[in-house]
């Protein structure tokens, strides 16, 4: 090994420290925690080593509860946040005056406490002994009956945790979006022109590829994002979220190490092997599509 090759290294140890201490030696941690049967928080202590504590929680109904939420918040957010975010950014992009003022009033959201944008959608959707909620009032124009959308039925809930999550996530979208466009070279667009491609198939063989990279980091991460949630759902429903049936599988481990029914955390370390192990997954189908339909320049 050259002389070179040490000084990379010893330029790259502190990072590679850093991540070990923080990310490498918390996740083995945690994986022989989820080994640990019968742990006992007190004394320290398990009688035994296997997959009793996975068993449990993937027959756990509280798991189940939270996977399905997960999934479902998932497999809504992420395409649509995308797809919205990509419509407001060409939109944005044909702005040229105003575009940075409109990028700025779309990234509030991003920049507001969640908690904060929570309250505000509770008033919106909430029903209380004085009000049915903006929502409601809305839905009255049009004949519709008021709907309870923070404590009724599961799909009005999960609806507006959609929504909710959809607002937050979307500003940042936005942001590198409109980026990503600014920077496609105008040479493509105008070789395009000349041929006389319309502006459908420009957007779908020029820009689209152009901003290719960007819209898969911003997949990447929706999805590693949405698997990661629990703040909303607490800004919506509250802390107990198993009551109303809208909890998360990271609100699950939260649970089970200091919620209602915590002091478990072998269960708790079993739910967070499993959550890493679904976005593991999901990222390495996501890097292997990218091989084919992304294009870096």
């Amino acid at each position: 090994m050259g002389k070179k090759s040490w000084k990379a290294w010893l330029y790259l140890l502190p990072a590679a420290l850093f991540l070990g201490v923080f990310m490498v030696y918390p996740l083995i941690d945690v994986f022989i925690y989820s080994l640990e049967e019968g742990y006992n928080f007190a004394s320290q202590t398990y009688y035994d080593i296997g997959l009793y504590n996975y068993s449990y929680v993937l027959h756990d109904p509280y798991f189940l509860q939270a996977l399905k939420n997960t999934f479902i918040l998932v497999l809504i957010t992420v395409p649509v946040s995308t797809g919205l975010a990509l419509l407001i950014s060409v939109g944005l992009s044909s702005i040229e005056k105003v575009r940075q003022l409109y990028q700025t009033v779309y990234f509030l959201p991003y920049v507001t406490n969640t908690l904060a944008v929570g309250l505000v959608f509770m008033i919106l959707f909430k029903q209380t002994p004085y009000s049915d909620g903006l929502m409601n009032v809305v839905l009255g124009l049009f004949g519709m009956e008021p709907i309870d959308f923070i404590t009724g039925p599961y799909w009005a809930k999960m609806l507006v945790l959609c929504v909710y999550t959809v607002w937050v996530v979307m500003p940042f979208k936005v942001l590198i979006l409109t980026g990503a466009l600014a920077s496609v070279n105008q040479n493509y667009y105008d070789a395009a022109k000349v041929d006389g491609t319309s502006r459908f198939h420009i957007f779908t063989w020029v820009t689209l590829p152009m901003i290719s990279p960007s819209l898969f980091y911003l997949i990447i991460t929706g999805f590693i994002g949405a698997f990661k949630a629990y703040s909303d759902a607490v800004a919506l429903f509250g802390t107990d979220l198993n009551v109303a049936e809208m909890n998360t599988i990271v609100g699950y481990v939260y649970d089970m190490l200091y919620g209602n029914s915590g002091g478990y955390p072998s269960y708790a370390s079993a739910a967070a092997i499993v959550l890493f192990a679904i976005v593991l997954t999901i990222t390495c189908i996501n890097l292997l599509v990218s091989k084919k339909h992304v294009h870096y320049e």
